[in-house]
């Protein structure tokens, strides 16, 4: 087998040859780590909260997303006579490796989606061939979905609808008053313009386009003819989200990074892939197709796979500190719900048509249902999002920091805390941080207030009981600027960071050319891109942070321009100007054009593009 690592020089990502190879390349290495019975895959040894047993079915099942559109498209594997003896084996009650009996909220009910898209897309890789008994081990093993307490209201009801779906395909029983009640429950959480929430939370993150919409568009296709209203109804939702959701998308395939799971990476676009799949066009075929391939270009560009070829937790490098807990050495593969493209036929138009670059889109885009105002300030080169309101409603770690951050970037990513003594262990770009002058910092986590409008984002939120603050996001080109009023009972430090970006990685460039630090701004002119903050109104100093290694998401090595001040109890204002930018020579020019901010006597402030010389901010705070 050809090294990983030269995997992306033969994988141009153009035909549906291309992603068929794509899936067989990565899947090759499983075939090392299959248990004695197939029904598990050891693919390594780090723990998720479910116990070990799951984790190996959660390892066998999904890069089954991947293998069957592959099959059903008239791919051809040899990795199906191992799946289907695990298939036999975890269904089996009598053997050593049966996946087992469940009673209510078990990762199990997670896995058995794909053995429903299975039955519904593949039935004769994974049904067919089984005999009388073997049928009705894998029904009653799947069936189990349909006698539990569901007690995750949120997109896991969809589990159950496609075993369903599944059931019916292949003319088993199935439990159509369940479906429907299910299905009527995921329309309580749709709120408009395209948006659902995952349940009744206040998150609004990549579940949406991955999980909600993914699972409803399959349903859509596979249920056409049976349920044609709810598929319709599918479609259309979709087809509106689709107009917010590519905003979220850079030029050169990259995607938003935000919230939780990202270690699911180029599950990113698997609602694109699901679009197409579903015969649903809102941008030309031509734009989609370009959006799927430069995404998958973009993957495949970063070292996401271990040495011995498997997909590892992490984002665009391994790293388990981003992890979520419920991830398991098998977890990432979940990102093959995006090779559902290829159950596409070989005469698709999908597979012939030219790729397109993005349709022009607007430079900011307000997205009140997200929570966010999405910039694209060098029009598609990258995309930021300031943030606002959103926070999981269950406790995962470095919660504040995938959800509470001021903004998010495809081009520096974010950061998550390796510790929470000091701005090193902190790592804490994009958020006020504050202490009580001991090194141990708070950060935004929930809003007691928020707004999302097309000039700003404003929250209010606490720290400490006694200390309100209240920020205003305001883009204002390749800056935004940021404006805190801050009512204390207590004596603070506070540290203001901006844009982490990535160090030097060449022993030929010195870094200390690119980092430039003065009494009233940071700046680091790096080859990933120029991260800056400067002082407007209230900080003290600037300083360079560097934080411990592996906190963020798209680069090892970081730096943080950070702005740095002491403050008395009592009311403060901070304002700052924070930039964020590709290193082009025309962008180091602007890094001179910082917003001017007048704050009157009376109280207001008014914010000017110094480049165009608008004003795009004059409020009272």
């Amino acid at each position: 087998m050809e090294q990983i690592g030269k995997r992306k020089q033969h994988l141009s990502f153009r035909t549906k040859a291309d992603l068929q190879k794509a899936v067989t390349d990565t899947l090759e290495p499983l075939k090392r780590h299959f248990t004695p019975g197939c029904a598990g895959l050891e693919l390594g040894f780090t723990a998720a909260i479910h116990n070990e047993a799951i984790a190996l079915m959660e390892a066998f099942a999904r890069p089954l997303w991947g293998l069957i559109p592959h099959a059903s498209g008239g791919g051809e594997s040899d990795l199906w006579p191992l799946f289907l003896k695990g298939i036999i084996n975890g269904t089996n009650p009598e053997h050593e490796e049966y996946w087992g009996d469940f009673v209510t909220q078990d990762q199990r009910m997670v896995e058995q989606a794909v053995f429903g898209l299975g039955l519904a897309l593949a039935p004769d890789k994974l049904w067919d061939p089984l005999n009388e008994r073997e049928k009705q081990q894998l029904y009653k093993w799947l069936n189990q979905i349909n006698l539990v307490d569901h007690s995750n209201p949120n997109n896991w009801l969809m589990f159950t609808v496609l075993v369903n779906v599944g059931f019916k395909k292949v003319g088993m029983p199935y439990n159509q008053a369940i479906m429907d009640e299910y299905l009527d429950t995921i329309d309580t959480y749709y709120l408009d313009d395209g948006w659902y929430s995952d349940g009744k939370t206040d998150q609004r993150d990549y579940y949406i386009p991955f999980a909600m919409h993914f699972y409803t568009l399959i349903y859509a296709k596979l249920m056409e003819n049976d349920d044609p209203e709810r598929a319709k109804i599918y479609l259309e939702r979709a087809k509106t989200f689709a107009k917010q959701f590519i905003y979220w998308f850079a030029e050169d395939g990259s995607s938003l990074p935000f919230g939780r799971s990202q270690t699911y990476r180029f599950a990113q676009v698997a609602f694109w892939c699901a679009l197409v799949y579903a015969g649903v066009e809102p941008f030309s075929l031509g734009v989609i197709k370009g959006m799927i391939m430069r995404h998958l270009r973009w993957w495949f560009d970063q070292p996401i796979f271990t040495t011995d070829g498997l997909l590892s937790i992490g984002y665009a490098y391994p790293n388990l500190i981003m992890g979520e807990s419920y991830n398991a050495p098998g977890s990432p593969y979940w990102a093959f719900k995006s090779f559902l493209i290829l159950d596409l036929p070989d005469d698709h138009p999908f597979w012939s048509v030219e790729e397109e670059p993005l349709p022009k889109l607007n430079p900011v885009s307000m997205q009140p249902h997200a929570r966010m105002l999405i910039c694209r300030p060098e029009d598609d080169r990258h995309v930021m999002a300031l943030c606002s309101g959103q926070m999981a409603n269950f406790d995962m770690a470095h919660s504040a920091a995938k959800y509470a951050k001021f903004a998010y970037s495809t081009l520096f990513g974010f950061s998550v805390p390796k510790g929470y003594y000091g701005l090193t262990q902190g790592a804490y770009d994009s958020m006020l941080a504050l202490s009580e002058c001991d090194e141990h910092y708070r950060v935004r986590r929930f809003c007691e207030e928020y707004r999302v409008e097309e000039q700003f984002v404003y929250s209010k939120w606490l720290p400490w009981q006694d200390v309100e603050i209240q920020t205003w996001l305001i883009p204002v080109g390749l800056w935004h600027v940021r404006i805190h009023r801050i009512d204390s009972k207590r004596r603070l430090a506070a540290a203001e960071g901006g844009f982490a970006v990535g160090r030097m990685m060449d022993f030929a460039l010195s870094e200390t050319d690119g980092v430039k630090i003065a009494a009233d701004r940071a700046v680091a002119l790096m080859p990933g891109g120029i991260s800056g903050i400067v002082n407007i109104q209230g900080y003290t100093g600037a300083i360079m942070v560097y934080p411990e290694a592996n906190t963020n998401l798209l680069k090892p090595r970081t730096m943080i321009p950070t702005l740095t001040v002491q403050l008395e109890s009592g009311e403060h204002v901070l304002i700052s100007a924070v930039y964020g930018a590709t290193n082009r020579e025309e962008n180091v020019v602007r890094f001179d054009l910082v917003p001017i901010v007048d704050h009157t006597s009376e109280g207001r402030i008014i914010v000017t593009d110094a480049e165009t010389k608008s004003v795009v901010f004059d409020m009272e705070i």
